[in-house]
């Protein structure tokens, strides 16, 4: 028979203590001692919360766990929770939701991110130049997050998707609006509806006068064999709009806020690392492939996105009745010492199996590919440019953004050549 009692020995989830260094110390005896367990949501419900890498993987794979679901009316709700609207990629089972990531991948192909390259780096290196320049006239620290982190992600993701360069500043406000969840749901729907009438009018603007973009390549895409192209086999008007929604929330929210989190990491328990990968960019891919495993960009230290049990499911050994939520703890799992060697300790040249940043399975990110490019990038031209930099204030002094889906710092204030203060 099923355990279906919360562990009433543990605090309401999301548990305290997690940070941009890590989940919650809590994960480490869960992994251990119950992999699976039935906790209480600190808005009221329940849910099941999985930490092991294994577990999380076979559950990513197992259709019985739906995301679909987690929609329907009589699926349980957690208050304070972000949760993307219906309809969206990320909200679809298959078959709805092969259909549609095999049509988005013909726009988003490998091919398309890594001809971006050399673009990405001239916005990265403009940023920089100016904030060099502000640096240098003021005498004082600059701000990694305002002058570099927001802007790069916020031109890149436009550029993608073919954004107007002079519309892109209200975008900031409308994605950080949204993803608040601390605020009351009018105030983040609002949001929501100001970045979905933009869109849409975005994509009616396309369909008439197609460019050279990610949006305008997934209007043209096709589904269909060579001459059997009908309505099925393309993108609706909606789904435009809600992959176009995915794409700028993700492109810009989750890219700006690693990236300053990487920069903090860096900066703050690993110098010695930032010098050595200016002087050594070819270790930057491995280094950040460690930091994507190491540095926890969720909130909530899970996906964010609980899946319904359609029917009752075994994971790791526990039965999960039918109708009851999962949620899946991936920074947990990318500290699970049966896969990782020394879990909680940073190694940039560490090998060996993939960690679960982007996820698993069918709704493995979409974006992977540029959030890897954008960040080794980055990386590279912060490291090469300033590799003498160092934090202005005291870790223990920076502001993070309350109520955010992520861990979001309002600012991080850096010298980029603390050497002149002398």
């Amino acid at each position: 028979m099923p355990d279906t009692h919360c562990a009433e020995d543990l605090p309401a989830f999301p548990f305290p203590g997690s940070s941009y260094r890590g989940p919650a110390p809590l994960f480490a005896r869960l992994r251990g001692e119950r992999p699976v367990v039935r906790v209480a949501w600190r808005g009221g419900g329940h849910a099941w919360l999985v930490t092991r890498y294994a577990d999380i993987k076979a559950a990513l794979d197992d259709p019985r766990l739906s995301r679909a679901a987690a929609y329907g009316p009589e699926a349980p709700r957690f208050s304070g929770l972000f949760q993307a609207p219906p309809g969206m990629i990320i909200s679809l089972d298959p078959p709805d939701h092969t259909r549609l990531r095999a049509l988005a991948e013909q726009a988003f192909s490998g091919e398309r991110i890594e001809a971006m390259r050399p673009r990405v780096r001239e916005l990265a290196g403009g940023l920089l130049d100016t904030l060099e320049k502000e640096a240098a006239s003021t005498g004082g620290p600059v701000d990694l997050v305002a002058s570099f982190a927001a802007p790069l992600a916020m031109a890149v993701i436009g550029e993608l998707l073919g954004i107007p360069e002079q519309d892109r500043p209200q975008f900031h406000d409308w994605v950080r609006q949204f993803a608040d969840v601390s605020a009351p749901a009018e105030h983040s729907a609002e949001g929501g509806e100001m970045l979905g009438a933009y869109i849409s009018g975005l994509v009616a603007a396309k369909q008439q006068s197609p460019g050279d973009d990610v949006l305008s390549a997934l209007i043209m895409a096709r589904g269909g064999a060579a001459g059997h192209d009908g309505p099925a086999d393309r993108l609706t008007f909606d789904e435009l709009v809600g992959l176009g929604f995915t794409l700028l929330g993700a492109g810009f929210d989750s890219s700006a806020g690693q990236l300053a989190n990487f920069a903090l990491a860096l900066l703050a328990d690993h110098p010695e690392a930032w010098r050595r990968l200016g002087e050594c960019p070819q270790e930057i891919p491995a280094a950040v492939e460690e930091l994507l495993r190491t540095v926890n960009l969720n909130g909530d230290d899970t996906s964010g996105l609980p899946r319904i049990a359609t029917e009752d499911v075994v994971i790791g050994g526990v039965t999960v009745p039918a109708g009851d939520a999962v949620f899946l703890a991936f920074p947990s799992g990318n500290r699970d010492p049966a896969v990782f060697e020394h879990p909680d300790q940073v190694d940039l040249l560490r090998t060996g199996a993939g960690h679960l940043a982007f996820g698993h399975g069918i709704h493995r990110c979409l974006g992977a590919p540029l959030a890897r490019l954008e960040l080794a990038v980055a990386v590279e031209e912060l490291t090469r440019r300033f590799p003498g930099a160092r934090l202005a204030v005291p870790e223990q002094e920076l502001c993070w953004r309350l109520g955010d889906v992520n861990h979001n710092l309002l600012a991080l204030p850096v010298h980029p050549h603390p050497q002149e203060l002398s």
